[in-house]
């Protein structure tokens, strides 16, 4: 196995004790978790190094944003990407936009891709 394919369980390790700490019911922390395991593993498998999670959380507005930066697309696909049957694929953004208020992509100041989601906090 790839050692990038452990990130999502990391990541999702990680933040569960940040929104336990900020607060956030079961069901929030699960669907946030959901979040950013598929934003995590998008770009484990389909960008380039590094993937970094950030979580913001805005009190004014009662959000959760995750944003998961990357190096950008990869030109050709990982060995794990290339195994996988066909129909295993493409249901990351379904998923997504089911438990998001928003969502979107942008360049940060380091030239890195934010893969970015707003949730209900």
């Amino acid at each position: 196995m790839e050692q990038g394919l452990l990130a999502p369980a990391a990541a999702r390790r990680r933040a569960r004790v940040v929104l336990e700490g900020w607060g956030l019911d079961e069901e929030q922390v699960y669907d946030t978790l959901l979040v950013i395991s598929e934003l995590v593993t998008n770009a484990v498998t389909h960008a380039l190094p590094p993937v970094v999670l950030h979580l913001y959380v805005t009190g004014g507005e009662g959000q959760v944003r995750v944003c998961v930066s990357d190096g950008g697309r990869r030109t050709t696909p990982t060995a794990w990407t290339e195994q996988r049957p066909h129909d295993e694929h493409g249901r990351g953004t379904t998923i997504i936009s089911a438990l998001v208020d928003e969502c979107g992509t942008g360049l940060d100041a380091e030239g890195l891709i934010d893969h970015w989601a707003d949730l209900p906090a």
